[in-house]
């Protein structure tokens, strides 16, 4: 309940239905009809996510993450979803299954020879090229994929359908070169140099169900990551 909550109140912010401050515990309460604890639970996971905080006696504040010259990418949502802008489109270019060869799981640490959804895919915002995203999803955890889903958002298709939500995640940001393959399908030059975000991403006891690497070339890109001071010292 309170993960739905949480979406619920994660799109809302994105959505600039709340732009300053979230609802009282209280009005969250009536509005979801649950308790005080969904409710507290429900913020932590915003606020893990970076989109809120805390002001002792005054309630929860949005963090304000935008910047005016620059596309920001919230690397703490666990995925690189960039949904402060317009709804993006993807272009299809492999939708397959494959078993991890020995590369892939030294790379990324699935098990060798682990049946895996492969879908390599262009990103689009406003027909501005963003991403080619090469996603292996683990099928003994995600079993099926549709052709709709990986069109849209993949994350909230398997949260709807197996309940499979990020619970922690390995996440590398890198500048490398373009290999041959990478350059074609986006139309660049062989060694062009592009940030890259590699991903591995783990649900409930830790169990890998998905791991990819994102080539990012939409301009004025920016990434945005939320720390916590868990110990509370300064």
């Amino acid at each position: 309940m309170y993960h739905d909550i949480a979406d619920d109140l994660i799109h809302s912010i994105e959505n600039k239905l709340f732009s300053q401050k979230l609802p009282t515990e209280h009005q969250l309460m009536e509005r979801y009809n649950v308790s005080r604890n969904t409710i507290r639970k429900a913020i932590d996971i915003v606020a893990q996510k970076g989109l809120v905080r805390r002001v002792q006696g005054s309630g929860y504040f949005v963090n304000d993450i935008s910047q005016a010259k620059h596309t920001v990418v919230n690397l703490t949502m666990g995925t690189s979803r960039t949904r402060y802008h317009k709804e993006m489109t993807s272009k299809i270019v492999t939708f397959d299954e494959i078993h991890a060869d020995e590369a892939l799981a030294k790379e990324f640490g699935v098990l060798n020879g682990a049946a895996l959804h492969r879908i390599i895919r262009l990103r689009y915002i406003d027909k501005q090229l963003y991403s080619l995203e090469y996603a292996y999803y683990v099928k003994s955890e995600v079993p099926t994929l549709t052709l709709v889903s990986i069109n849209h958002s993949i994350f909230d298709y398997i949260a709807k359908k197996y309940d499979i939500r990020i619970n922690n995640s390995d996440q590398y940001l890198s500048q490398d070169a373009l290999t041959s393959e990478q350059a074609n399908l986006l139309g660049l030059k062989p060694k062009t140099a592009c940030m890259v975000l590699q991903q591995s991403n783990y649900y409930k006891n830790d169990v890998l169900f998905n791991f990819s690497q994102t080539i990012y070339v939409y301009p004025n890109l920016s990434f945005y990551f939320h720390a916590a001071n868990q110990s509370g010292n300064s």
